[in-house]
């Protein structure tokens, strides 16, 4: 029992942590209190929604859910690093576009909601209560950490470059984790000899991360 207790303790600051990206983007870019509200309202919605649908699916689907989830980061964090470098391009011309460009972090994306929902899944499945009680509980704890953390973040008083700055790094570390974390998956599956030929395989990824890494440092160093 304790054992389940400290999975589901684990599951929820995770969610908050999740939390933290829409508030980054909320507090970086001063977005005013009421649309902060109206955001964090639409995920506690969306979180119950999801967590009554999770009676409706079969616990057999979670790792086709997963994958997919997976699949989704590769496109997320190409639109993430473009938002990024579009945002700092237009603040070193003079504009702020930051009030639009925080969509990319902000408003919710397609890997946010299959993290909600396979946490309203795995909770479900560990505490035996219904799905849209869970869905009450993940909505509440994330509904808390983009309204706190919108404010922490405010108080910084950062600049849209430096919301540009953490997009890009987040579209990175999505790119880095739609890679090693199906590679390391593979790894626990797979014999020895499989597991390096699956390293060649995602070689051709890591080097493209780290062009674009490498692009996103010259091109900083070049607006200063």
């Amino acid at each position: 029992m304790n054992a389940i207790y400290a999975a589901v303790v684990g599951i929820l600051i995770g969610i908050f942590i999740f939390g933290l990206k829409t508030g980054v983007g909320c507090g970086f870019s001063k977005l005013e209190r009421n649309k902060v509200i109206l955001l964090a309202i639409a995920y506690f919605v969306i979180s119950v929604i999801l967590g009554s649908l999770v009676e409706l699916v079969d616990q057999s689907y979670l790792e086709g859910i997963t994958s997919l989830g997976m699949s989704l980061h590769v496109i997320i964090a190409l639109i993430l690093i473009a938002a990024g470098i579009y945002t700092q391009k237009k603040w070193n011309c003079g504009y702020d576009v930051s009030k639009k460009t925080f969509l990319a972090i902000s408003v919710p994306c397609p890997v946010c909601l299959t993290a909600l929902f396979v946490s309203c899944m795995i909770l479900a499945s560990s505490l035996e209560i219904s799905g849209w009680k869970v869905g009450i509980i993940v909505g509440g704890v994330f509904f808390i950490s983009v309204v706190s953390s919108t404010f922490v973040f405010r108080k910084m008083d950062r600049s849209p470059e430096d919301l540009g700055t953490v997009m890009m790094f987040l579209g990175i570390f999505y790119l880095l984790g739609a890679m090693l974390v199906p590679a390391y998956i593979k790894a626990k599956q797979l014999n020895i000899s499989a597991v390096e030929s699956g390293n060649f395989e995602i070689l051709p990824l890591i080097v493209f991360s780290i062009f674009v890494l490498g692009g996103f440092v010259v091109n900083h160093m070049r607006g200063h």
